[in-house]
């Protein structure tokens, strides 16, 4: 099944008529299709990613447009997204109240502004940082939208490890906006928000299981249950564990990333093997499950907060 491409400006739910809405409502409807809590988590891994790419603080310029524009791509990801799923967003409980649901912004309002947003981030990255960053702030555009939206979220149990690697290019993009070229370090740092995606979203299926199964979208944690679920958050998390010390011999990482990197990962190591205990013995719960999709957005943001500050505290530990 394909996602529908209607541009008809009819809502999906009974709304207000069109007009008869305020300024600043209508400017919060238009923000809250930008998704704007994904756009902050995705850019706490990218200030980071700058300065350590930079060994110290970038200009106050290229930083702005590598913020800017960055912030403007997962917006216009996050509209094209919620044009495209506004017919199954109707029949969960965690989205039924999405601007294109309720009728607050039209269909085609909605890709109008997707579309500006897009062009504007990859103006903005391309005179402001440079042309490598502007292409991986398209290609991040068209990995969430075509492969991720479109093609694998609807088919597969796998959508999530897939198309979750949109969600990695804000550290490619950081890294080439210093300089001009990925290297290896950005690309252990794209692994371990792609192996992340994983223990952090599936437990959310867990929580909203009647959502996905209701829309049928085949999400892990909706249908395969949370004893087969908790197995792989587990696996997941080690992996993701293993893959961020990596910075070390790789990325000239020093001992406050990796002191931080080992204290954090094992602290989600226990939270990840917790659920997985509770779910084995049939005791698991949305609670269980919630702690471990927040305990992986702690885990992410003290991660990337040690990557800024160890570029000022001591030297790498490996070719230091």
């Amino acid at each position: 099944m394909t996602a529908a491409v209607s541009t008809t400006d009819t809502p999906l739910n009974a709304s207000p008529a069109r007009g008869s809405i305020g300024i600043s409502r209508k400017f919060k409807a238009y923000l809250a299709l930008t998704k704007p809590r994904v756009i902050e988590l995705l850019l706490v891994s990218t200030l980071p990613t700058m300065i350590f790419a930079q060994r110290g603080f970038p200009s106050i310029g290229l930083i702005l447009a590598t913020l800017v524009g960055g912030a403007f791509a997962a917006g216009s990801a996050g509209v094209f997204n919620c044009y495209i799923d506004r017919d199954i967003d109707k029949l969960m409980h965690r989205t039924e109240k999405r601007p294109l649901v309720t009728g607050e912004v039209t269909p085609r309002e909605a890709l109008v502004f997707a579309w500006v947003l897009g062009a504007a981030s990859i103006a903005i990255l391309w005179f402001g940082a440079n042309p490598l960053s502007a292409w991986l702030g398209l290609g991040a555009i068209v990995f969430y939208v075509v492969i991720y939206t479109m093609i694998l979220k609807r088919r597969t149990a796998q959508n999530i490890v897939w198309g979750g690697a949109a969600g990695c290019f804000p550290v490619l993009i950081a890294w080439a906006a210093v300089t001009n070229t990925v290297e290896w370090p950005a690309i252990v740092l794209f692994m371990v928000i792609f192996l992340w995606t994983p223990p952090h979203y599936w437990p959310l299926s867990m929580r909203y299981g009647e959502d996905y199964r209701n829309a049928k979208v085949p999400m892990l944690g909706a249908i395969a249950g949370a004893k087969v679920v908790s197995v792989q958050v587990v696996l997941y998390a080690w992996a993701m564990v293993a893959c961020s010390l990596l910075m070390v011999p790789v990325g000239g990482a020093g001992w406050v990333y990796t002191i931080v990197a080992v204290a954090a990962g094992a602290w989600f190591l226990y939270e990840s093997h917790a659920l997985y205990k509770r779910a084995q013995g049939g005791d698991v719960s949305n609670k269980g499950a919630m702690k471990v999709f927040h305990g992986s957005i702690s885990y992410l943001t003290l991660l990337f907060i040690a990557l800024a500050v160890d570029p000022f505290i001591g030297s790498p530990i490996i070719g230091g």
